[in-house]
């Protein structure tokens, strides 16, 4: 099982996380939620509105999201999913747990405040203007922002 740091569209309320409890994808278990550690530009770009985790460390903010573990199927699923490797990059991020409430896997649950690990589905092939964009630290579709996304299915 592998954990997964989900910040767009993906999380709980935003219009793909169905995706994510599809058992045709495989399977998935909610964990935490959490923060980067470091600062990263999440932006909303393109004519979809799709949220971008800029791979620009030290810049933007601490980006909120969840973690989830997910076997080898639904990893598989969302990389492809995520368009790896040509949309987005699959790497490694250091995340601050708010809350645990997943299963630890017989081990201690971490703490609110301690650091965990968890891959995140990052960019750094955008559009020259992306990283003036507006930051956000957390994602929502349906924010005051105006620039909901607009889903696959809907799509031209």
């Amino acid at each position: 099982m592998t954990h997964v740091f989900v910040y767009g569209t993906l999380k709980k309320g935003q219009p793909n996380y169905y995706r994510m409890f599809d058992s045709a994808n495989g399977k998935t278990e909610f964990l935490a939620s959490a923060c980067t550690t470091q600062k990263y530009p999440l932006v909303i770009a393109n004519k979809y509105n799709i949220p971008f985790l800029l791979n620009i460390p030290g810049q933007g903010r601490r980006v909120q999201g969840e973690i989830y573990k997910v076997d080898d199927q639904m990893l598989k699923f969302l990389d492809a999913f995520e368009g790896v490797p040509t949309m987005y990059q699959r790497t490694l991020v250091e995340l601050e747990v708010k809350d645990w409430v997943g299963d630890a896997g017989g081990e201690k649950k971490p703490a609110a405040g301690s650091k965990v690990e968890a891959f995140v589905y990052s960019t750094t092939t955008y559009e020259p203007e992306w990283p003036s964009l507006p930051n956000y630290e957390s994602y929502d579709s349906y924010g005051d922002h105006g620039l909901q996304y607009v889903t696959r299915e809907g799509r031209d």
